[in-house]
């Protein structure tokens, strides 16, 4: 595979882990690095998530491996409110945090792979073209109706699917890892230009 340059990763991770369930596989974020170190140089891998709790939350082991293990973990509490008919709900969003930082890291590198099917990103997409950054799209078409906007993935300069990149990314739901699954296993390959 060719070298992209210098490349830098932002995932959406509920947006990937909905695809990918949609899929049928959990991703293996340790092989995912790997995939993409292959391309290029990889400056950063950026994972957005909201947590409901600081103590407890159903993300918090895959957001503490991810930290030990290459990755810039953004997190953010969700919100609790009460809508207009008396129900309680939560918010949360990543997409202004993810944003501003590929913004910013935008005239560090060459490309950025976006793992999103959000529609809400094209303007960011083409915003970074703009800067002359290549940007790479990462969703589904595989399912329908589709896990990627539609002006998204033309926005794109090119789209993977996540269904494509199955054999080199994920792993069995079965083989789920938990706190327990091991000693922690610290990644220093990602450079911290």
């Amino acid at each position: 595979m060719s070298s992209f340059g210098k490349i830098a990763l932002f995932i959406d991770g509920p947006n990937l882990r909905a695809t990918a369930k949609a899929l049928g596989f959990d991703i293996d974020y340790n092989r995912l690095l790997g995939a993409f170190q292959s391309r290029g140089t990889l400056l950063r891998a950026f994972y957005y998530t909201t947590i409901e709790d600081l103590e407890y939350s159903v993300v918090r082991p895959l957001v503490d491996w991810l930290e030990y293990n290459g990755y810039t973990v953004v997190t953010k509490l969700t919100k609790e409110f009460v809508d207009a008919s008396g129900r309680r709900k939560v918010k949360g969003n990543m997409n202004i945090e993810l944003a501003v930082d590929a913004m910013e890291l935008a005239e560090h590198v060459d490309q950025i792979i976006l793992f999103s099917g959000d529609g809400d990103f094209r303007s960011l997409v083409e915003a970074v073209q703009r800067r002359g950054v290549r940007v790479t799209v990462v969703s589904t078409i595989a399912i329908q109706p589709p896990m990627i906007a539609d002006e998204l993935r033309r926005q794109a300069d090119e789209f993977m699917d996540l269904a494509q990149l199955k054999l080199k990314v994920g792993r069995d739901p079965s083989e789920r890892f938990g706190p327990t699954s091991g000693a922690v296993k610290r990644r220093d390959s990602v450079s911290a230009e």
